[in-house]
């Protein structure tokens, strides 16, 4: 059984298999990053496509890089810069850059399956690390939480702040670049096949 879900009722069976199978953070970050290199492999791009997409995937790695410049895991809850806009903006860069490859795809398919990913493996993932930031920061967690949403913005003004951004945090302590530069290799392959 998985530490991420040792407080969570008691399963039995394939109920119990299928939630350690969506809590299991490993097999989520594997298979996003298969699922990039699958659709890179696959891809009949169209330019049109290609170009929203592409748009996409460059604004998930922006948001990428730039929450992880901000955020030392499990040692301070970060509540400035993109942690101002929502909790979980590593998250809303995943989702955007995987559904910006899929529609540089051109194949429908790939947009179905990344919400099917997303579908089962993300809402775990956030009751998880809500649960355990609370626990980890329980006199800062409720106020920021109950004023910033999981995933996407509320529509209200924001300093961008870069103040706070640590290039030590984003590339030491996030290995955020490695991220950037495989994602980058893929749109490279997929603009090769247009």
């Amino acid at each position: 059984m998985s530490h991420r879900t040792n407080e969570l009722e008691k399963l039995i069976g394939i109920r119990s298999t299928i939630r350690e199978w969506r809590y299991h953070e490993f097999s989520r970050q594997s298979i996003g990053i298969i699922l990039i290199s699958v659709f890179g492999l696959i891809a009949q791009p169209l330019y049109a496509n290609f170009a929203i997409g592409c748009s996409i995937v460059l604004l998930g790695l922006i948001v990428r890089l730039y929450a992880s410049g901000f955020v030392l895991k499990n040692k301070e809850l970060s509540t400035t810069g993109p942690y101002a806009f929502v909790r979980h903006p590593l998250y809303t860069g995943n989702i955007l850059v995987l559904m910006g490859v899929s529609f540089a795809t051109s194949l429908p398919w790939t947009i179905v399956c990344s919400i099917l990913f997303f579908w089962f493996y993300y809402p775990p993932a956030i009751e998880y690390e809500d649960r355990k930031l609370k626990l980890l920061f329980p006199d800062t967690w409720n106020s920021w939480a109950n004023q910033t949403p999981p995933l996407l913005p509320k529509l209200k003004t924001h300093d961008f702040n870069l103040s706070g951004w640590s290039w030590k945090k984003s590339l030491v302590n996030n290995y955020e670049p490695i991220i950037v530069f495989y994602v980058v290799i893929w749109l490279i392959v997929l603009a090769n096949r247009l």
